[in-house]
């Protein structure tokens, strides 16, 4: 992990949120939005609700 979660909007395909956990986490982006698409088939709209809700309270960076 690299300290605090913000949010990159340079790299984001959305609201850059994927981008920001993957650098906070180092992991690659690309896994980051397979296990969003995964969570969303699991969970419905509790993923989506969560990812608008981090895209628009998350600091950006």
């Amino acid at each position: 992990m690299n300290g605090r979660f913000l949010i990159n909007r340079s790299d984001g395909k959305i609201m850059g949120v994927a981008a920001g956990l993957a650098n906070w986490t180092g992991v690659d982006a690309l896994v980051i939005r397979i296990g969003l698409v995964a969570a969303l088939l699991v969970t419905g709209p509790v993923v989506v609700i969560l990812y608008l809700l981090t895209g628009w309270l998350a600091s950006e960076g």
